[in-house]
């Protein structure tokens, strides 16, 4: 069993006078007053804070843009060109549907009718009529070119 040795009176005495001469210099560092150095640091730091504007006057100053934030394809981004294009932002989903699903040919033959056409009343039904018109083109010449394949068969 290891034995345990004791610190004598005059080591214990020692260490309690180190402890306080130590609590009592951090006692009066912090009371002591600033040099003059340390005011004119002050000093400059507080020109400095007044040259630099808040984050919300940094905000304020510069408009962000709220529509169309969340695009991470390049579907959905010619989808809000085209509601944009047609006049129709409140259908804005439909376009990327559209823009999702159909040939990205038949979408901008569509629109380049659209934007041809001056005095439409809504571009968004004469869009979406032309659109239908070139889709049912398109079934009827892929319908003609199987009934030759089966002839020449």
């Amino acid at each position: 069993m290891p034995v345990k040795k004791r610190k004598s009176q005059k080591q214990v005495k020692s260490i309690e006078v180190i402890e306080q001469s130590l609590f009592q210099n951090n006692l009066t560092d912090k009371k002591k007053k600033p040099s003059s150095k340390k005011i004119e640091e002050k000093n400059d730091n507080n020109r400095l804070k007044k040259q630099f504007s808040t984050v919300a006057e940094l905000l304020g100053s510069h408009s962000i843009k709220k529509s169309n934030k969340y695009i991470s394809q390049e579907f959905q981004a010619f989808g809000c060109h085209m509601a944009t294009v047609l006049g129709d932002q409140d259908h804005t989903s439909l376009y990327i549907k559209l823009a999702k699903t159909y040939s990205r040919a038949l979408l901008e033959q569509a629109l380049a009718f659209v934007s041809d056409a001056q005095n439409a009343r809504s571009k968004a039904k004469l869009f979406m009529w032309k659109l239908n018109l070139l889709k049912k083109n398109k079934e009827e010449k892929s319908k003609t070119a199987r009934e030759k394949k089966v002839k020449f068969e």
